[in-house]
């Protein structure tokens, strides 16, 4: 868990760290804050044995509407509702699994993989085994979509 929950948080911290959140103090706590947020709130919706199970209550999710817990971390640095949607996408779906870490700017978005390992640990560093394998939630979500006319590229993203 803490190895996705960590590739969230930066991947969310980068928004603001490339977006004009200057004070490498603030991103820190920022970044600590969140982190110390999503593991709390994952402890008892977490299942390795069944990776999808939970899938929906672990998504980060910004639609127009901010996503509590990103709210929270930012309030812990100052940051204003305002300042965090000028900072961060208006539209912004992470999916933080066992395992994977994935997320799709827009509705339309492509489903990008940030984070990838396997259940024994081991981080990959290819999309092959994605591309042959239906293994995750949001592949199943992505073959489920009722526009089937609609193409979706996975893209791999390490660090």
């Amino acid at each position: 868990m803490i190895c996705e929950i960590t590739a969230a948080v930066a991947f969310i911290s980068h928004f603001l760290r490339t977006k004009g959140l200057t004070s490498e103090e603030h991103l820190q706590t920022f970044s600590q804050t969140l982190q110390e947020l999503l593991t709390e709130h994952y402890k008892h919706h977490w299942f390795p044995d069944m990776p999808c199970k939970g899938s929906g209550y672990r998504c980060i999710r910004i639609n127009h509407r901010m996503d509590p817990l990103i709210t929270q971390a930012a309030q812990s640095i100052g940051l204003s509702s305002q300042e965090l949607f000028r900072l961060l996408p208006s539209e912004l779906t992470l999916w933080v699994d066992p395992y994977e870490v994935c997320y799709r700017i827009g509705e339309d978005g492509s489903i990008c993989v940030l984070y990838e390992a396997s259940p024994a640990g081991e981080s990959t560093e290819t999309t092959s085994d994605m591309v042959d394998n239906i293994s995750s939630c949001k592949e199943e979500l992505m073959l489920d979509r009722a526009s089937p006319s609609k193409s979706y590229n996975m893209m791999a993203v390490s660090s």
